[in-house]
């Protein structure tokens, strides 16, 4: 343990830990998609299908808190994620969880949303060592069937504790049902690769939903990070408590340290 706590982290060039995170959406418009992509001069086409977003024109004030100093080279602009495009599916692929919030609702107002729609994101609850392997893709990080499984395994659960609720003989009796739920679901050990699956953004303001994707996301960084440093008691509990307090303390919102 005394080893890993003198071993910081992998951290990408903007400063946040490494967890890669790939943004899946469902393209409606391919043809309009190439062409809202070329209007951008913060994207570039890197091969057939596939585009380089860099930190640069539009995307130049996308700002980094994580960052006590960096200085950027307009002559070789860092590069953020990338987009590949496969059918009729598109993918959003990026380095760390704060890349993805900063870029999934910046995205959302440069594209317009009849073009693409938001489905689902699909990351690691984990950080890395310097010098530890890392995957090759995300092919090899994320199996279809176990995240459908979790996905699914969730929602039975919740709906389970839902109807639990509905028919308890109280409002009391069904508050302790829900809050020993969220107490043990916050207790979990995290699993390796996880889901998240976006609501209809069409019905709900879209800032809503990106801030309960940052929330959701948060939480799970926090847990990575404090159990690398040997707090292995640290829950998804203690990281909503630190997330909303931050969140909602004042308002002084930090889009992941």
């Amino acid at each position: 343990m005394f080893e890993r706590l003198q071993k910081p982290f992998l951290t990408v060039e903007t400063g946040e830990a490494y967890q890669p995170i790939r943004i899946v959406y469902d393209l409606l418009q391919r043809d309009a998609f190439i062409e809202a992509l070329s209007k951008l001069k913060c994207i570039e086409n890197k091969q057939t299908n596939g585009w380089n977003i860099f930190w640069r024109n539009e995307c130049d004030d996308i700002h980094f808190e994580s960052l006590d100093s960096f200085k950027k080279n307009p002559k070789n602009p860092t590069r953020l994620g990338t987009f590949l495009l496969k059918e009729k599916a598109l993918y959003l692929n990026l380095p760390s969880f704060k890349r993805a919030c900063l870029l999934v609702p910046f995205l959302h107002k440069l594209i317009d949303p009849s073009i693409i729609k938001i489905k689902k994101a699909d990351f690691i609850n984990k950080v890395f060592g310097l010098n530890e392997r890392l995957p090759h893709g995300f092919s090899e990080l994320f199996d279809e069937d176990e995240l459908e499984k979790i996905v699914h395994q969730r929602i039975h659960d919740y709906e389970t504790v839902q109807e639990r609720c509905e028919q308890a003989e109280t409002a009391d009796a069904a508050f302790k049902i829900l809050s020993e739920y969220t107490n043990t679901e916050s207790r979990k050990r995290l699993p390796y690769a996880e889901r998240y699956t976006f609501q209809e953004i069409s019905k709900i303001e879209p800032d809503v939903a990106y801030l309960g994707f940052y929330i959701f996301l948060r939480g799970r960084e926090l847990v990575a990070i404090r159990r690398w440093f040997g707090e292995t008691g640290y829950t998804l509990a203690d990281a909503a408590e630190e997330t909303i307090e931050q969140v909602f303390g004042g308002m002084h919102i930090d889009i992941i340290e």
